[in-house]
């Protein structure tokens, strides 16, 4: 009865992590019409802080304190709570404070004297995060998803929210675009403000605090909040560590190529422009996979094993699948999609390139989040931290010579060896990964391919509005995944188990 109740929970809580992300993805399309190619810059130097901090807040502390929780008979507000929440304000209070100090010297690092503003109110969330990941690991640690998935519902509507609507008023009024850098913490903090109150909500109500005296374990409470809850939210960091190591390195080496410093701001704004399409792809490539984990995660305190090497094999293949198609289709319509999202072609061939990072990304997330689920958490953060160091080198090596061409290799070679690092792991681990039925998969991608070729030669595309791009684009992109996903079923890539995971999955069988 326990199993079921958490595997149901942790779906609640994928189900909210995927609207989410779409709605992260989102906004940063209209962000980029109203604010152009330097406003997208400005929030793409400040947003993976931010993103960094709430990933911590959503993910990396809950599930540190969660565990505290599980292992805790009562929960004593005085012998419990406060004393995490005292951790907390240490460990949290800190990097604020350096982040704020040091904020004028990273604005300079970056090439950008008046992103210091931007830095020193991201810096401020850190003071907010304590109280909702205190109450989400509580609510986690006794299997209560639901507080936590409409928690973070609540923040990223009003954090998108606050943005979109400071984007509307720096384009009707002529702001200072500066202030989409500065209003990305303002709208943070505002949307942590609101998950907490939406937390308290569900605290009142469920009263999980009891009367209790006990010693309070300092140590192995600072350790397991300081080590499980960073180590833990690495897994959900690894589109945003890609995005940190641009923040810092793309500008420098665009002007080290003999770009000026708004050119080079503009070039990085272009480049920007691929960050949504990849979240959104990935999302959706993951997340059918990362449906099975919590069976996996309950499947470990079982002596047959079995079950569990078919769950990793399921949530592999179906990640493989999905997010290949994705990738490739956005490939062929990517000319397309950026005159429909962005409204010219510029950046055009590193758009594309960055393109085959939607099939990396969901892999990794898939079997990184699986290799958590088994316990190899330490593992998987090395892997993550490696990937990093590799992109960030390879942006310093190649971005002065090929620009932001260079900044897509770099991030396409990162997440590949992270791809095979994680997946290496896995195999070595469970001796059987994935298997790809090869003559299905080049039947439906070859399919697919073809009618994407033939349909972009017959319609004059050059010369159509963005209306008639819009239902091009997604007539395109809806009958090429029907070819490809039926294909699939019909050639038997899927088991049958497998079929009811994807989308429409019973339909496709024509059952």
């Amino acid at each position: 009865m326990e199993s079921n109740k958490f595997v149901k929970g942790a779906l609640i809580l994928t189900l909210a992590g995927v609207i989410s992300k779409v709605l992260s993805a989102g906004y940063r399309i209209p962000l980029q019409n109203l604010t152009g190619d330097i406003g997208f810059y400005i929030y793409q130097q400040i947003y993976p802080i931010i993103g960094i901090i709430l990933i911590l807040a959503l993910y990396g502390f809950p599930t540190a304190i969660s565990k505290l929780t599980a292992e805790t008979e009562d929960i004593s507000m005085k012998y419990f709570m406060l004393p995490i929440l005292t951790i907390l304000f240490g460990i949290c209070g800190m990097f604020a404070l350096l982040l704020y100090i040091n904020a004028d010297e990273m604005a300079l690092f970056v090439g950008d004297e008046q992103l210091t503003t931007g830095y020193q109110v991201a810096s401020l969330l850190w003071i907010v995060i304590p109280f909702t990941a205190l109450l989400r690991g509580i609510f986690q640690g006794k299997s209560e998803m639901k507080s936590t998935a409409y928690s973070q519902l609540g923040e990223q509507i009003s954090r998108v929210s606050i943005i979109i609507g400071i984007a509307c008023l720096i384009a009707i009024y002529g702001l200072d675009v500066y202030w989409v850098g500065i209003f990305a913490g303002v709208a943070a903090i505002v949307g942590s403000v609101i998950a907490f109150l939406i937390l308290i909500f569900f605290f009142v109500k469920n009263k999980p605090v009891k009367k209790v005296i006990g010693p309070v374990p300092w140590r192995y409470y600072s350790k397991t909040i300081i080590v499980y809850g960073f180590i833990a939210a690495l897994s959900h960091m690894i589109l945003l560590i890609i995005q940190f190591a641009d923040s810092f390195t793309v500008v420098p080496g665009l002007i080290e190529s003999g770009l000026s410093d708004q050119e080079a701001m503009e070039a990085k704004g272009v480049f920007d422009r691929g960050q949504p399409l990849i979240q959104i792809g990935a999302v959706l490539g993951s997340s059918f996979g990362l449906a099975l984990i919590p069976s996996i995660t309950i499947g470990m305190q079982s002596l047959d094993q079995a079950p569990i090497r078919a769950h990793i094999t399921s949530s592999l293949k179906i990640s493989f699948y999905l997010a290949w198609g994705a990738s490739i289709g956005l490939i062929f319509l990517f000319p397309e999609t950026n005159r429909l999202l962005y409204q010219d072609n510029q950046g055009e061939v590193a758009l594309m390139i960055l393109m085959v990072a939607v099939l990396l990304s969901a892999m990794v997330i898939t079997a990184s989040s699986i290799l958590q689920g088994l316990g190899f958490i330490k593992w998987t953060a090395l892997y993550i931290a490696m990937a990093f160091i590799v992109k960030w080198v390879m942006n310093t090596l190649l971005v002065p010579y090929w620009g932001i061409i260079g900044s897509a290799i770099g991030t396409v070679a990162s997440l590949l060896f992270l791809a095979i690092c994680t997946i290496r792991k896995l195999k070595k681990n469970s001796h059987h990964v994935f298997s790809i039925n090869w003559k299905a998969f080049m039947i439906a991608n070859s399919s697919m391919v073809a009618f994407l070729v033939i349909a972009d030669w017959l319609l004059p595309t050059e010369s159509f509005s963005r209306l008639a791009l819009l239902f091009t684009v997604l007539m395109l992109s809806g009958v090429g995944a029907v070819i490809y996903l039926v294909l699939l079923v019909r050639f038997k890539a899927f088991t049958d188990k497998e079929i009811e995971l994807i989308p429409f999955g019973k339909r496709l069988t024509g059952r």
